[in-house]
């Protein structure tokens, strides 16, 4: 998702934090990309992540309803912990959370990066698990693999996606 206020130091997703317009797509246009992709690639679920994705609650409730109804996985990302979005009440979180398997909170702190458990940052970061699809073996199974997408642009640009301090080692 476009868009952050959070703004953590060492962001793994830096060109995604500016409150901007970027691409404007449906939900209904989602959903109808994810369940040709689910059928065409087995996709076990989708994943939510930005840019901070509670900050556009209201339009993924609705791709997470449907992607649950297409039997897939939602998990979501934020920078905000749970008790956050408790007390800010963000338009749409409620029913966002409603349709999530997984919400792993809080923001990336470079200062813990986290090195034995997947899918999160830094050690701060807390998985909650809001159906029973999944559980806390999610965390360690298979090997935590750090990895960085790094694209060279046709115009000279580079964008770099993923784990900054590996460009830095």
């Amino acid at each position: 998702m476009q868009g952050c206020n959070k703004r953590c130091r060492g962001c793994c997703n830096p060109t995604y934090l500016y409150l901007v317009e970027r691409e404007l797509v449906s939900a209904s246009s989602v959903l109808d990309w994810l369940a040709n992709a689910h059928h065409a690639h087995a996709l076990e679920g989708v994943t939510f992540l930005g840019g901070e994705p509670l900050l556009q609650a209201q339009g993924l409730a609705v791709v997470a309803q449907g992607a649950q109804s297409l039997g897939l996985s939602v998990m979501v990302f934020s920078g905000y912990t749970k008790h956050e979005l408790d007390v800010l009440q963000l338009p749409g979180a409620d029913q966002l959370l409603r349709y999530t398997d997984v919400l792993v909170d809080g923001p990336y702190e470079a200062n813990l990066p986290e090195h034995s458990r997947r899918w999160s940052g830094s050690t701060n970061q807390q998985f909650h698990y809001l159906t029973a699809r999944y559980d806390a073996r999610i965390e360690s199974e298979g090997e935590v693999d750090r990895v960085l997408e790094v694209r060279l642009q046709k115009d000279g640009s580079v964008f770099i996606n993923g784990w900054p301090e590996k460009v830095l080692r």
